[in-house]
C-alpha cells in the first residue's frame, strides 16, 4: 500500500487529535509527511503544529511569513538559495540568493528555532548582527554553507553572543577577513561547543588559539580548519581528549628542514581525517591512527598513486573515502581488497598541470569502476571522474552495488578514443538493478548516451527525485521520450545538450513531479519566447541570456562558456523582487 493509500485508510479509522500528533511526533521522514499532510486539513494542520525540522530547497519558493505560519513550532531549518552553478561562476554575480528577507523573520518570530543552516546565500554583517539581537542566545547549531558577503567582525559577534553553540560550520565560505579575534572571543565565551568547521576559507588561526578552545571547550569533537602547520597543533592535539575529527592543517616545511615532521603523530583517538598538502614524506604522521580511520580525505594531498595504495591498505575500517583520480584503477583495486565497509566513495578530478603528482597509472577507468562495484558491497553514494568507460562497468554497477542512493559519473575529455560509446545498455543495467537510486549524475560527451539511452533513463528511473544530465541525446526525440518516465523527478540540472526551448518546455509539463529545472547550453532563441509553453499556476521561468564570465571554469574544467541559461521553479512567492537586469522573468501575456 503506498503512502496516500496508508494515510487515507488511517484516517478513516478516527484518530483522536492527540493521539494523531502523538504519532505523527514519531515521523522523520519528510515524504512521509508530506504524504500524511495531504489526507485532510486536519492532518495537514497536525503535520504543520507538530513539525520540527523544515529545508527549503531553493529560497524563491516560499516566503519567510508562509513558511512560519505553515510550520509555527520549528526547531531547524535550512535554506538553500544560488544554483549550483553559481559554484563554478556560471551565474551572474548579482543573481540574488539574499540571506536579509528570511534573517529579519527568523531573528523576530521564529520562535522554537535553535538551528538554522543556510546555504550558497549571501549574508550581510547587518544580517548576522540582526539574527544574533533576536536567536542568538538560543542558537545551539549555524551553519554558514558556502555563503558570502560578511567579515570576520561578525563572527566576532557570533562568537560573543551565540554562547550556546554546538556547532559552527562556515565551511568554503567566502568571509573578509579583518583579523582574527573571532576565534579567541569563541574559545572564550562558549564552553560547550562540539564541532567547529571554517575548512577551506581564507580565515587564518594561531596555534595558540586552538589551544585555547581545546582547553576551555572539552567537548570539542569535530575541529575542521585552514592553513596551520600541523607540527604547531602538538599541544593542542595533546588537550584536545574529546576529538575525533580533523582536518585541515598543511605540511609546509621550508626547504631543508625535511625532519620537522619527523616524530609528529595524529593522535590515535581520531575517526575522521582530512590533510592539506601532504607528500610521500609525511605518510607516517597518519598510519598510527590508520587502523582505526572510519572517513579519510585525501583530495588536497600531493600523494601519488603508489602512496595511496600504501596508505588505504592500512585503513580496513574506512566507511567514507574522498581522493583524487591520481589514485588510479591500481588504487581502488586496493580500496576494493580492504575497505569492504565503504559506504561513500568520491573521486574527483585532478590537476592535469600540476607534473609530478599524476604518474601513468594516475588515471581512473572502468576497472575501477569495476573493481569498487564488486569489492564495496555496502556502497551507498558514489562520485567519481573517469578517463574511459565502458557498459560493462556499468552493468557491474547495476549487478553489485544495489544498495547505491546516489550515482554519479563525469566522463572526463582527457582521451580522444573511448572504449565503448554509446552507453545506453550500461545505463539501462545500472538503473534498474540499482533500485534504490534517489539521486542519479550522468555528464558524458557527444555520443555518449542516444536518444534511446535517455529514453531508458526516463524508463527506469521511477524513484529518482535529483538528476543532472550532461551532454547526452540527439535531439528532442530523446528529451521526450525522458520525459514520459521520471514520476518522482523534483530537481533536474541539464547542461550541454541539443535540445530546443519548446522541447524543454514540453518536457516540464510532463514531469508532473518536478519542482525546479536548471539549463546551461541549449538551442536557444534570441529572448526566450518558446519557453512559454511550459508556463503555468506558481511556476516562475527565469532566462538568463549569454554572458561572457572571465577566469572561471566549469565543472569539468573547460572554462565558462557563452551560452543562454533557464531558471524555472515552483514558488508560491510569486515574482522575486530582487532579479537583476540579467535575468529576464518570463510570464503569460
Amino acid at each position: 500500500m503506498d503512502r496516500r493509500n496508508l494515510t487515507r485508510a488511517a484516517s478513516s479509522l478516527g484518530i483522536s487529535d492527540v493521539a494523531l500528533s502523538l504519532v505523527m511526533g514519531y515521523v522523520d521522514d519528510p515524504r512521509d509527511r508530506a504524504a500524511a499532510s495531504l489526507v485532510c486539513r486536519k492532518w495537514c494542520g497536525v503535520d504543520g503544529a507538530t513539525r520540527k525540522r523544515v529545508t527549503v530547497a531553493f529560497c524563491y519558493s516560499a516566503t519567510p511569513d508562509r513558511l512560519r505560519r505553515r510550520f509555527p513550532c520549528l526547531e531547524s531549518l535550512k535554506i538553500k538559495a544560488k544554483p549550483r552553478a553559481a559554484m563554478f561562476d556560471l551565474i551572474p554575480d548579482d543573481w540574488g540568493g539574499y540571506a536579509a528577507p528570511w534573517i529579519a523573520d527568523i531573528a523576530r518570530s521564529f520562535e522554537c528555532l535553535t538551528a538554522l543552516h543556510l546555504r550558497r546565500m549571501v549574508v550581510t554583517d547587518a544580517d548576522l548582527a540582526l539574527l544574533v539581537r533576536g536567536r542568538g542566545p538560543l542558537l545551539l547549531s549555524f551553519k554558514l554553507d558556502r555563503c558570502s558577503g560578511f567579515s570576520t567582525d561578525a563572527l566576532a559577534l557570533v562568537a560573543r553572543s551565540c554562547r550556546r553553540l554546538r556547532t559552527f560550520f562556515l565551511e568554503d565560505s567566502s568571509i573578509a577577513e579583518k583579523g582574527s579575534e573571532w576565534l579567541r572571543e569563541l574559545a572564550l565565551n562558549n564552553a560547550v561547543l562540539e564541532s567547529l568547521n571554517f575548512y577551506l576559507t581564507e580565515l587564518s588561526s594561531s596555534p595558540q588559539d586552538l589551544v585555547l578552545l581545546a582547553r576551555n571547550c572539552r567537548s570539542l569533537a569535530s575541529l575542521k580548519i585552514g592553513e596551520c602547520d600541523v607540527s604547531d597543533l602538538v599541544e593542542f592535539f595533546r588537550i584536545a581528549t574529546a576529538l575525533q575529527e580533523f582536518c585541515g592543517g598543511v605540511f609546509d616545511a621550508p626547504a631543508g628542514s625535511a625532519d620537522r615532521y619527523k616524530n609528529f603523530r595524529f593522535p590515535t583517538s581520531l575517526r575522521s581525517l582530512g590533510l592539506i598538502y601532504m607528500g610521500t614524506n609525511e605518510v607516517h604522521t597518519v598510519l598510527p591512527c590508520a587502523g582505526a580511520l572510519s572517513k579519510l580525505d585525501l583530495q588536497y594531498t600531493f600523494l601519488s598513486t603508489e602512496d595511496h595504495c600504501q596508505l588505504i591498505q592500512r585503513c580496513p575500517n574506512l566507511e567514507i573515502l574522498e581522493v583524487r583520480d591520481v589514485i588510479g584503477d591500481r588504487g581502488l583495486e586496493v580500496v576494493s581488497r580492504t575497505c569492504k565497509r565503504l559506504r561513500r566513495l568520491r573521486v574527483e578530478r585532478g590537476d592535469d598541470e600540476q607534473g609530478g603528482l599524476e604518474d601513468e597509472q594516475g588515471r581512473v577507468s572502468h576497472q575501477g569502476l569495476t573493481a569498487i562495484s564488486r569489492g564495496c558491497p555496502e556502497l551507498q553514494y558514489l562520485a567519481i571522474h573517469v578517463s574511459d568507460i565502458t557498459n560493462a562497468a556499468l552493468e557491474s554497477v547495476g549487478t553489485c552495488s544495489r544498495n547505491l542512493s546516489d550515482f554519479r559519473l563525469v566522463l572526463l575529455d582527457r582521451e580522444e578514443n573511448i572504449t565503448e560509446l554509446p552507453l545506453d545498455n550500461g545505463v539501462r543495467a545500472m538503473l534498474s538493478g540499482c533500485f534504490k537510486l534517489r539521486r542519479f549524475a550522468l555528464y558524458l560527451r557527444p555520443g555518449g548516451l542516444s536518444d534511446v539511452g535517455l529514453g531508458y533513463i526516463g524508463e527506469y528511473s521511477a524513484n529518482i527525485r535529483y538528476m543532472l544530465l550532461g551532454k547526452v541525446g540527439e535531439s528532442d526525440l530523446g528529451l521526450e521520450m525522458f520525459s514520459r518516465g521520471c514520476p518522482n523527478l523534483q530537481k533536474l540540472e541539464l547542461r550541454g545538450c541539443c535540445f530546443s526551448e519548446r522541447a524543454l518546455a514540453l518536457a516540464v509539463i510532463e514531469l508532473s513531479a518536478l519542482k525546479y529545472l536548471w539549463v546551461h547550453g541549449y538551442s536557444a532563441s534570441p529572448d526566450g519566447r518558446e519557453l512559454m509553453a511550459m508556463a503555468r499556476p506558481f511556476w516562475n521561468i527565469e532566462f538568463i541570456p549569454p554572458i561572457i564570465v572571465s577566469n572561471a571554469a566549469d565543472d569539468r574544467g573547460a572554462g565558462a562558456e557563452n551560452r543562454a541559461q533557464i531558471l524555472a521553479y515552483r514558488s508560491l512567492a510569486g515574482k522575486r523582487m530582487d532579479c537583476p537586469e540579467s535575468v529576464i522573468h518570463l510570464h503569460p501575456t
